[in-house]
C-alpha cells in the first residue's frame, strides 16, 4: 500500500541529511485539467500519481477540439471553393473523399496526444501514471482497477478529480435501440450520410452540423428551444438565417417524441407532428459529468442532480482535501477553463497563495462560419443582476474588412453599463469573429470605458477593428467617418 506522504532525504548546503517529506497528489483523469494540475504539483515539490481508464489526453486532444476543429475547417475550405463571392475566379464542388481526411485528422490527433500528454509523462519522474479505475474507499483512500484485474490501493494527503464528461443520452422511445451518432463517433465516420438529422441546438450540435453540410450532408437541425439559446438571441437568430442560407434546415421549438431504425434510415416523429427521416442521426444534447463509478459518497463528496461537482472559488469540493477541475464541475465546459483551474487547484491544495479562477471575462467561442464570440455580461444577463446597460448593435457592413472580403454576415455588440460607460459585454458575429474577442476581454478586464475603446489605434483592414468602430458608435454615426477615423 502506497503512503500519502513520502518520505526523503536530502543533503543541505552544511552536508548533514535531513529528513523531507513531499506531498502526494492523486489525480483522477488525464485530460487538460489534470495535466495542468500535475505540472504545477510537480514545480511545487510534490509527486504526483495520476490515474486514467481510457486514453490519455481527455475530451480536448481525442475527441474534442483537435479532430472537430480539424474537420470544421476542411469543411470550411470547401464551401468557400464553391461559393466564393468573387469574379473572374472558378468554384467547383468535387466530392469529399472522407477516410483520407479523417485519417490525416487522426494522425494530428496521435500527434498531439504523443507531444503533450505522453512526452510530458515520460520527461517527468514526479509524475507516475496507472491505467485504470480508481473509486475512493475513504476520504484519503482509493482503489485502482487495472486493465487485468488488478488492484491497487493508494493513500495520498490530497486528491484532484478531473474526470470530464460525456455525451448525455436523452430518454426518448426507441432512441437506445439505434445505431445514433455522438460527437464522438461521428468524429469516426468513414462514409458521408446522405442526410444527417441532428438532435440539439448548443455548441456541438450547430459545429458539426454546418461542418456535415458542408462537406455535402442534406442537414436538418431539431432544437428544444433555439440555437444557442444561452447567448443573447439576436446571435442564434442570426445564426439560424445563414445557416438557411446554406441548405442547413433548423427546426427550433421541437423535439423528438420517438425514434427508430429499419436497417437502413431514421425515422423520427416530432413533437410538431411532422415526421423526418435521415441516413444518420447525431444526438448533441449537452453532456454529463463522469462521476457514477467513483464511489464519491464513500469520500464524502457531494455531486448535483446532473453528476456534477460543484467547487467553490479554490475548486474545493465539499470535502477540503478533495478538488475538482473541468468537465467533471459546474464551471464551464471550455479546454481552458479546465486547465486554468487545474493549475489553480493543485496549487491550493499544495498549500500556495490561495488562488481563484476569474470567469467574468471568460471569452466563448463557437466554430461555426460566422463565429460566435462572447465575453462578460449580455444585456440580459446584466439585468437579471439589475445593472442598467446601454448597447449598440455595428453590422458587419460597416466594418471595411468585412467588404473587402465580401462577407458581410454578422455583426458587433457591445454592452456597457449606463452610468459610466464601462464595457462590460461583447457579442460577436463574424468570420474569425474568435480572433476578435480577446481585445474585447482585455478591454473589459482592464476597465476600459467605450470612449476609450473608441480612441485606440486599431490596424486598418482588420477585423478586429470593428471592436472600435462599434465603441465610436456610442457617441457618433459611423457611416459619416472616413477610413481610419480617430
Amino acid at each position: 500500500m502506497s503512503t500519502g506522504v513520502l518520505n526523503r532525504w536530502n543533503r543541505h548546503p552544511k552536508g548533514e541529511f535531513v529528513m523531507e517529506t513531499q506531498q502526494h497528489l492523486v489525480i483522477i483523469g488525464s485530460g487538460s485539467g489534470a495535466f495542468a494540475a500535475a505540472i504545477r504539483a510537480t514545480e511545487m515539490g510534490a509527486r504526483v500519481t495520476m490515474i486514467e481508464r481510457g486514453t490519455i489526453g481527455g475530451t480536448c486532444v481525442n475527441i474534442g477540439c483537435v479532430p472537430s476543429k480539424t474537420l470544421i475547417q476542411a469543411a470550411e475550405i470547401r464551401h468557400h471553393a464553391a461559393h466564393h463571392p468573387f469574379e473572374g475566379m472558378p468554384t467547383h464542388t468535387d466530392p469529399v473523399d472522407l477516410p483520407p481526411l479523417m485519417a490525416q485528422k487522426d494522425a494530428l490527433v496521435e500527434q498531439l496526444r504523443q507531444a503533450k500528454y505522453a512526452d510530458i509523462l515520460a520527461q517527468n519522474p514526479d509524475i507516475s501514471f496507472i491505467k485504470g479505475s480508481a473509486r475512493f474507499l475513504d476520504g484519503h483512500t482509493v482503489a485502482v482497477i487495472r486493465p487485468d484485474g488488478a488492484e491497487k490501493t493508494l493513500r495520498a494527503d490530497r486528491f484532484l478529480i478531473a474526470t470530464g464528461a460525456r455525451p448525455a443520452i436523452p430518454a426518448i422511445p426507441g432512441l437506445a435501440d439505434t445505431p445514433y451518432w455522438t460527437s464522438t463517433t461521428a468524429l469516426e465516420a468513414q462514409q458521408l450520410p446522405k442526410e444527417l438529422l441532428v438532435l440539439g441546438g448548443g455548441i456541438v450540435a450547430v459545429e458539426l452540423a454546418q461542418a456535415f453540410a458542408r462537406l455535402g450532408s442534406q442537414v436538418t437541425i431539431i432544437a428544444r428551444s433555439t440555437l444557442l439559446s444561452g447567448e443573447d438571441p439576436e446571435l442564434g437568430a442570426a445564426l439560424v438565417e445563414y445557416f438557411q442560407a446554406e441548405g442547413i434546415r433548423v427546426l427550433s421549438h421541437n423535439q423528438a417524441e420517438n425514434i427508430s431504425h429499419d436497417g437502413q434510415r431514421f425515422t423520427l416523429m416530432l413533437t410538431s407532428g411532422e415526421q423526418l427521416q435521415g441516413e444518420a442521426l447525431l444526438v448533441a444534447t449537452g453532456r454529463r459529468a463522469n462521476t457514477e463509478d467513483l464511489g464519491l459518497e464513500t469520500a464524502g463528496v457531494r455531486t448535483s442532480s446532473t453528476g456534477s461537482i460543484p467547487v467553490n472559488e479554490h475548486l474545493q469540493t465539499n470535502v477540503a482535501h478533495i478538488y475538482a477541475a473541468g468537465d467533471v464541475t459546474d464551471q464551464p465546459q471550455f479546454v481552458y477553463v479546465a486547465a486554468a483551474a487545474g493549475s489553480r487547484a493543485a496549487n491550493n491544495a499544495l498549500g500556495g497563495a490561495p488562488d481563484s479562477l476569474d470567469l467574468s471575462t471568460m471569452p466563448a467561442v463557437v466554430f461555426t462560419d460566422p463565429q460566435v464570440a462572447t465575453v462578460g455580461l449580455s444585456e440580459t444577463q446584466a439585468r437579471a443582476q439589475s445593472i442598467e446597460v446601454i448597447s449598440r448593435v455595428l453590422p458587419l457592413d460597416a466594418v471595411p474588412r468585412a467588404l473587402a472580403n465580401r462577407d458581410t454576415r454578422g455583426f458587433i455588440k457591445l454592452v456597457a453599463r449606463a452610468e459610466d460607460q464601462v464595457l462590460i459585454g461583447a457579442q460577436v458575429l463574424a468570420p474569425n469573429g474568435g480572433e476578435v474577442i480577446q481585445t474585447a476581454v482585455l478591454s473589459i478586464h482592464a476597465g476600459m470605458t467605450v470612449t476609450a475603446l473608441g480612441k485606440m489605434l486599431f490596424p486598418y483592414l482588420t477585423m478586429v477593428e470593428g471592436l472600435k468602430l462599434a465603441a465610436q458608435t456610442f457617441s457618433k454615426d459611423v457611416k459619416q467617418l472616413s477610413c481610419c477615423a480617430g
